[in-house]
């Protein structure tokens, strides 16, 4: 995925080693539809099977991240349908995307620029790193249309700003300034607009020049979020197994001795 490519509702391209999502519906402040999940769930799937990029950044174009599911038309049904069951479009494209971000063995980056809303904000939720513009903010606003929210917010949101905030922002659907985000602990970095990418993207460069070993601590951090104290310390000796045979480790001990700055190769 060298260089860059466009398509309907989803921008790609390359930054020294980080690759760049760019949800591109400006028109809808980048509605999460059907067509703009699919091509969203393949350009991070195509990232993470390329050897040549170690980090990624999602953003929006315009001046929105993600406004939520496009409840007007062209995305997978909301509504309950005469059956009993499931949400089809959370089963089958909304649920498999957040996994996908949960399972990636590359570091991720969310750059929200406007609003995140509704499943806007899962999406954001689901990468590493949360860098947001001043203007941004994030609105869970479901009480408002009768549903409840999804994309794994009723589960990340207690874990990462606990039960009583939680509450607040799912219950009473008010929008959460980028400022009171950082101050709350939602995200990592709350930025001018017009530094948004530009600190983004500094973030996902370090990441990107660090060694592979980054990619097992991101998910060992997310397992733990649910897992045992006797199940995570010992995936963590599995995990410094791995990471203690890779060409990345021996790099790192070698520049240590030497006093030199290590040069990883994310292998």
């Amino acid at each position: 995925m060298d260089g860059n490519t466009a398509a309907a509702k989803v921008k790609t391209e390359v930054r020294d080693r980080v690759g760049v999502i760019t949800l591109s519906d400006p028109s809808t402040l980048n509605a999460a539809g059907v067509e703009l999940m699919t091509e969203l769930q393949a350009a991070v799937d195509g990232f993470i099977h390329d050897e040549a990029v170690r980090a990624i950044v999602i953003t929006g174009e315009g001046r929105g991240f993600c406004s939520g599911a496009n409840l007007s038309g062209g995305s997978v049904s909301r509504g309950g349908g005469a059956s009993k069951g499931p949400n089809e479009g959370l089963i089958k494209v909304y649920n498999p995307f957040v996994s996908t971000l949960r399972r990636s063995p590359k570091p991720v980056v969310a750059a929200v620029n406007g609003v995140a809303a509704g499943v806007g904000v899962s999406l954001a939720l689901a990468c590493d790193l949360l860098v947001a513009a001043e203007s941004a903010y994030f609105l869970l606003a479901f009480r408002r249309i009768g549903l409840v929210p999804d994309g794994g917010a009723t589960w990340l949101l207690p874990r990462l700003i606990g039960k009583a905030r939680a509450m607040e922002l799912m219950l009473l659907g008010e929008k959460l300034p980028a400022r009171t985000a950082l101050d709350w602990g939602l995200i990592n970095r709350c930025v001018p607009d017009g530094e948004l990418m530009a600190k983004a993207l500094e973030l996902a460069t370090a990441l990107a020049n660090g060694p592979s070993s980054l990619g097992m601590t991101r998910n060992l951090v997310w397992d733990a979020l649910d897992a045992p104290w006797h199940i995570q310390i010992e995936a963590e000796a599995y995990a410094q197994g791995d990471a203690a045979r890779s060409e990345d480790a021996r790099e790192g001990i070698m520049a240590f001795v030497q006093k030199r700055p290590a040069e990883f190769k994310g292998k």
